[in-house]
């Protein structure tokens, strides 16, 4: 049995020169930096002025805790009702 063309194999073996670039330079130090766009300033600005405000809505929340503390707060059972089956077939698409 006579192997031939196995020469092909050897020269993966063989060293090869790298190239290097012939001049070496030393580029200046640059710090990163990031630009902030008009509308993520917009956004930035905001949400700081979201971030003043209180999630509560004092003006509806308080009568109603006036109402329970003096036992007469009461809900329509029939109204609550039809709310919560609109708001569930709000959600549901058929």
């Amino acid at each position: 049995m006579r192997i031939e063309g196995y020469n092909g194999i050897n020269q993966i073996y063989k060293p090869k020169s790298v190239s290097r670039p012939n001049a070496v330079g030393k580029t200046a130090y640059q710090p990163d930096s990031i630009q902030i766009s008009g509308f993520g300033k917009d956004l930035q600005t905001a949400r700081q002025a979201l971030n003043g405000v209180s999630d509560v809505r004092e003006d509806k929340v308080r009568p109603i805790k006036e109402q329970l503390a003096a036992g007469t707060y009461s809900v329509d059972s029939s109204d609550f009702a039809s709310r919560l089956l609109e708001k569930y077939q709000e959600k549901v698409v058929f």
